[in-house]
């Protein structure tokens, strides 16, 4: 196995270009535990750990951009106010050592269906920044990013650069089922996000399904039918929660029945709505 260790941005490019065969490794949470186990064996190993920018963030015209290699635990502790459901996402993730290392690039260049940050994203409406040497820079929408197991629409040439983001600007929740409350792999997980400027609800489904998804029928249907003013109804929160349930694709593993898998989306969905209701109402009242 080759070990290309670049220490610029367009030394990282010009490698990938060179060696579309080698896969990426920042922190290592994903690559590392695959090839200890012998799930995998690449033919090189590309480190993007010298390459200071990826781990940097900014706010430009009003966006945040997220650099590849901005770990989960800065995003916890600096970037939560302005995004609250990627920073719920990211508690839960691993230990405090894996949250160190692991980063929402990283997150997304596994492209598994169980990964935490996946669901916050596609509510949030991120745009991914890919980028390679001879075909420039892609902003690739974070629902069309996956494309199925552990596959992503990346060239084999293109590397992530950043995940950008709008601050949110309505209440954001994320919920995680697993079989223990710390250092587990979702069973399943649903976020969502409201956008009461544009009266439209975002969500994300998460280990529910062969890639990680919107549900866009239950969308469109908050859209027409919320009203932005007033409680939210029992009916309204059962039919958000069935169709939520119906988007999902699930399967049978070790980790949980498909059946429960649609269950438990069903009741994520209604109770991280009426959380958000519950803040988003408050806000109003304040």
């Amino acid at each position: 196995m080759d070990f290309l260790r670049p220490t610029t941005w367009a030394e990282a490019l010009a490698a990938k270009a060179d060696r579309p065969d080698a896969v990426p490794i920042q922190g290592g949470t994903d690559v590392m535990v695959e090839i200890n186990f012998g799930v995998r064996r690449p033919a090189a190993l590309l480190d993007l750990t010298r390459i200071a920018e990826l781990a940097t963030w900014t706010n430009q015209d009003g966006r945040l951009r997220i650099g590849a290699a901005v770990p989960y635990s800065v995003i916890i502790d600096r970037l939560g106010g302005e995004l609250p459901g990627l920073a719920q996402a990211a508690r839960t993730v691993g230990s405090p050592q894996i949250r160190n290392r692991g980063s929402v690039g990283g997150n997304m260049g596994a492209a598994s269906p169980a990964g935490d940050s996946h669901p916050p994203l596609l509510a949030a409406g991120a745009l991914v920044e890919a980028e390679s040497r001879d075909g420039g820079v892609r902003m690739i929408p974070a629902d069309a990013f996956y494309t199925g197991v552990k596959r992503h629409a990346l060239r084999p040439d293109e590397l992530i650069r950043a995940v950008h983001l709008a601050p949110a600007t309505g209440p954001q929740y994320f919920s995680k089922v697993g079989t223990r409350n710390a250092m587990v792999i979702a069973v399943c997980s649903f976020a969502i996000a409201l956008h009461p400027g544009e009266r439209r609800v975002g969500t994300g489904l998460g280990s529910a399904a062969p890639t990680p998804r919107r549900a866009l029928e239950a969308e469109e249907f908050l859209a027409k039918e919320l009203d932005w003013a007033a409680p939210l109804t029992p009916a309204l929160l059962d039919r958000f929660g069935e169709l939520c349930a119906a988007a999902a694709s699930p399967i049978d593993d070790v980790r949980s029945s498909a059946a429960y898998r649609r269950h438990a989306v069903a009741v994520m969905a209604r109770r991280t709505l009426a959380w958000a209701w519950r803040d988003h109402l408050g806000r109003r009242a304040a």
